[in-house]
Protein backbone atom coordinates (compact mmCIF):
# COMPACT_ATOMS: atom_id res chain seq x y z
CA UNK A 1 0.00 0.00 0.00
CA UNK A 2 1.44 3.79 -0.65
CA UNK A 3 1.13 6.26 1.67
CA UNK A 4 2.21 9.63 0.97
CA UNK A 5 2.82 12.06 4.01
CA UNK A 6 4.03 15.59 3.46
CA UNK A 7 6.66 16.19 6.34
CA UNK A 8 5.65 19.93 6.56
CA UNK A 9 3.48 22.94 5.77
CA UNK A 10 4.42 25.56 3.21
CA UNK A 11 6.58 27.66 5.22
CA UNK A 12 7.12 25.57 8.23
CA UNK A 13 10.37 24.80 9.81
CA UNK A 14 11.57 21.71 11.23
CA UNK A 15 14.51 21.80 13.88
CA UNK A 16 16.18 18.75 13.12
CA UNK A 17 19.03 19.71 16.25
CA UNK A 18 16.35 19.34 18.55
CA UNK A 19 14.80 16.04 17.16
CA UNK A 20 18.54 14.29 17.20
CA UNK A 21 18.31 15.38 21.11
CA UNK A 22 14.78 14.56 21.63
CA UNK A 23 15.37 10.67 20.00
CA UNK A 24 17.51 10.18 22.90
CA UNK A 25 16.11 9.12 25.53
CA UNK A 26 16.62 10.33 29.46
CA UNK A 27 18.06 6.95 30.62
CA UNK A 28 21.23 7.52 28.26
CA UNK A 29 23.85 9.61 29.55
CA UNK A 30 25.61 12.15 27.15
CA UNK A 31 28.58 11.66 29.22
CA UNK A 32 28.82 8.14 28.39
CA UNK A 33 28.16 8.73 24.84
CA UNK A 34 30.93 10.73 24.89
CA UNK A 35 33.78 8.19 26.57
CA UNK A 36 32.27 5.80 23.97
CA UNK A 37 33.15 7.73 20.95
CA UNK A 38 36.25 8.73 22.59
CA UNK A 39 37.71 4.98 22.34
CA UNK A 40 36.06 4.48 19.16
CA UNK A 41 32.85 2.54 19.92
CA UNK A 42 30.62 4.98 18.50
CA UNK A 43 32.71 7.02 15.89
CA UNK A 44 31.85 8.40 12.72
CA UNK A 45 33.17 8.17 9.40
CA UNK A 46 34.76 10.99 10.15
CA UNK A 47 35.76 13.84 12.61
CA UNK A 48 33.22 17.30 11.80
CA UNK A 49 34.87 20.39 10.65
CA UNK A 50 33.18 23.09 13.62
CA UNK A 51 31.24 24.62 10.34
CA UNK A 52 28.03 24.37 8.98
CA UNK A 53 27.37 24.52 5.71
CA UNK A 54 24.21 25.25 3.93
CA UNK A 55 22.57 23.08 0.67
CA UNK A 56 19.86 23.89 -1.42
CA UNK A 57 18.16 22.27 -4.49
CA UNK A 58 15.18 22.91 -6.86
CA UNK A 59 14.65 19.03 -6.51
CA UNK A 60 16.01 16.04 -4.62
CA UNK A 61 14.20 12.75 -5.70
CA UNK A 62 15.62 9.92 -4.29
CA UNK A 63 15.12 6.07 -3.66
CA UNK A 64 15.38 4.07 -0.21
CA UNK A 65 15.67 6.73 3.00
CA UNK A 66 16.13 6.27 5.74
CA UNK A 67 16.17 9.27 8.99
CA UNK A 68 17.32 8.95 12.43
CA UNK A 69 19.12 11.03 15.23
CA UNK A 70 23.22 10.74 16.02
CA UNK A 71 26.15 12.38 17.79
CA UNK A 72 28.61 13.50 15.57
CA UNK A 73 32.69 14.70 16.84
CA UNK A 74 34.85 17.43 16.02
CA UNK A 75 38.41 17.26 16.54
CA UNK A 76 37.57 19.02 20.07
CA UNK A 77 35.88 15.52 21.26
CA UNK A 78 32.82 17.49 21.16
CA UNK A 79 29.66 16.02 20.69
CA UNK A 80 27.60 17.61 17.78
CA UNK A 81 23.12 16.26 17.60
CA UNK A 82 22.72 16.01 14.28
CA UNK A 83 19.42 14.22 12.13
CA UNK A 84 21.12 11.51 9.40
CA UNK A 85 19.59 11.47 6.41
CA UNK A 86 20.59 8.13 4.05
CA UNK A 87 19.58 8.21 0.51
CA UNK A 88 20.34 4.73 -1.29
CA UNK A 89 19.74 6.45 -4.92
CA UNK A 90 19.38 10.39 -5.26
CA UNK A 91 19.14 12.69 -8.03
CA UNK A 92 19.26 16.19 -7.82
CA UNK A 93 18.34 18.83 -9.86
CA UNK A 94 19.77 22.82 -9.47
CA UNK A 95 21.87 21.90 -6.39
CA UNK A 96 24.08 23.98 -4.91
CA UNK A 97 26.04 24.70 -1.57
CA UNK A 98 27.90 27.06 0.29
CA UNK A 99 29.90 27.55 3.32
CA UNK A 100 30.82 30.81 4.66
CA UNK A 101 34.16 31.60 6.82
CA UNK A 102 35.26 34.88 8.85
CA UNK A 103 38.93 35.47 8.52
CA UNK A 104 40.82 37.93 10.78
CA UNK A 105 41.71 41.52 8.93
CA UNK A 106 40.21 40.20 5.23
CA UNK A 107 36.28 39.47 6.59
CA UNK A 108 34.24 36.92 5.04
CA UNK A 109 34.79 34.87 2.40
CA UNK A 110 31.83 32.43 0.93
CA UNK A 111 32.80 29.34 -0.98
CA UNK A 112 29.81 28.43 -3.48
CA UNK A 113 29.58 25.26 -5.41
CA UNK A 114 26.75 24.32 -8.28
CA UNK A 115 25.84 21.65 -10.17
CA UNK A 116 22.88 19.62 -11.76
CA UNK A 117 21.45 22.51 -14.20
CA UNK A 118 20.33 22.21 -17.71
CA UNK A 119 18.23 19.07 -17.30
CA UNK A 120 21.24 16.91 -16.44
CA UNK A 121 20.99 15.82 -12.75
CA UNK A 122 23.41 15.64 -9.91
CA UNK A 123 23.48 11.64 -9.08
CA UNK A 124 24.43 10.28 -5.67
CA UNK A 125 24.38 6.96 -4.58
CA UNK A 126 24.62 6.25 -0.88
CA UNK A 127 24.02 9.51 -0.06
CA UNK A 128 24.39 10.09 3.76
CA UNK A 129 23.87 13.91 5.43
CA UNK A 130 24.45 15.09 8.37
CA UNK A 131 22.22 17.85 9.22
CA UNK A 132 20.62 20.40 12.07
CA UNK A 133 17.59 22.28 10.11
CA UNK A 134 16.03 21.20 7.04
CA UNK A 135 13.22 23.24 4.78
CA UNK A 136 10.79 21.77 1.76
CA UNK A 137 8.26 20.29 0.20
CA UNK A 138 8.65 16.49 0.96
CA UNK A 139 6.47 13.66 -0.23
CA UNK A 140 7.30 10.01 0.83
CA UNK A 141 6.05 6.78 -0.63
CA UNK A 142 5.67 3.35 1.84
CA UNK A 143 6.35 5.47 5.13
CA UNK A 144 7.59 3.79 8.23
CA UNK A 145 7.51 6.48 11.19
CA UNK A 146 8.61 5.24 14.57
CA UNK A 147 10.73 2.05 13.77
CA UNK A 148 13.37 1.24 15.56
CA UNK A 149 16.61 3.50 14.47
CA UNK A 150 18.51 0.08 14.98
CA UNK A 151 16.37 -2.42 12.68
CA UNK A 152 16.13 0.63 9.36
CA UNK A 153 16.80 -1.01 5.94
CA UNK A 154 15.92 1.13 3.11
CA UNK A 155 18.90 3.34 3.01
CA UNK A 156 22.40 2.94 2.38
CA UNK A 157 24.27 -0.37 3.97
CA UNK A 158 25.23 0.88 7.54
CA UNK A 159 22.59 3.70 7.90
CA UNK A 160 21.13 2.38 11.33
CA UNK A 161 20.94 4.37 14.57
CA UNK A 162 21.05 3.12 18.11
CA UNK A 163 18.62 0.15 19.08
CA UNK A 164 15.62 1.29 21.01
CA UNK A 165 15.59 4.89 19.22
CA UNK A 166 13.07 6.57 17.14
CA UNK A 167 13.64 6.17 13.19
CA UNK A 168 11.62 6.51 9.97
CA UNK A 169 12.08 5.33 6.29
CA UNK A 170 10.71 4.83 2.91
CA UNK A 171 10.75 3.50 -0.44
CA UNK A 172 11.03 6.89 -1.95
CA UNK A 173 11.48 10.61 -1.08
CA UNK A 174 10.58 14.03 -2.99
CA UNK A 175 11.22 17.23 -1.66
CA UNK A 176 11.25 20.60 -3.54
CA UNK A 177 12.43 23.76 -2.71
CA UNK A 178 15.52 21.91 -0.64
CA UNK A 179 17.22 23.80 1.91
CA UNK A 180 19.81 22.26 4.54
CA UNK A 181 21.88 23.48 7.28
CA UNK A 182 24.42 20.83 7.51
CA UNK A 183 27.60 19.50 9.20
CA UNK A 184 28.49 16.63 6.91
CA UNK A 185 27.78 15.03 4.19
CA UNK A 186 29.25 12.19 2.16
CA UNK A 187 28.38 9.19 -1.08
CA UNK A 188 29.60 6.36 -2.55
CA UNK A 189 29.03 8.03 -5.67
CA UNK A 190 29.08 11.32 -6.35
CA UNK A 191 28.69 12.84 -9.82
CA UNK A 192 27.88 16.54 -10.54
CA UNK A 193 27.04 17.60 -14.02
CA UNK A 194 28.26 21.22 -15.01
CA UNK A 195 29.89 21.72 -11.48
CA UNK A 196 30.91 25.58 -11.05
CA UNK A 197 32.88 26.56 -8.12
CA UNK A 198 33.71 29.75 -6.68
CA UNK A 199 34.99 32.28 -3.79
CA UNK A 200 33.94 35.59 -3.38
CA UNK A 201 34.72 37.96 -0.73
CA UNK A 202 31.12 38.94 1.60
CA UNK A 203 28.41 36.73 2.25
CA UNK A 204 27.59 34.60 -0.86
CA UNK A 205 25.07 31.69 0.89
CA UNK A 206 22.92 29.63 -1.17
CA UNK A 207 19.76 30.85 0.78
Amino acid sequence: MDTTAPTETPGSHTSWKRFALFSIPASVAVGGILIAMAQGALAASFTVSGQDFKISAAELDGEGFVQYGWLDQTVREEAVPVAVAGIEHAEIEGLCQSVLTEFPIIGEISLQLTAGDQGTPVIAENLVIDMSQMDGDAEFKNIEIGRDAGTLDQGPEGAQGFNDLFGMQSDTIVVEDLEQTARAASAGTFRLSGLSLGISLGENECF
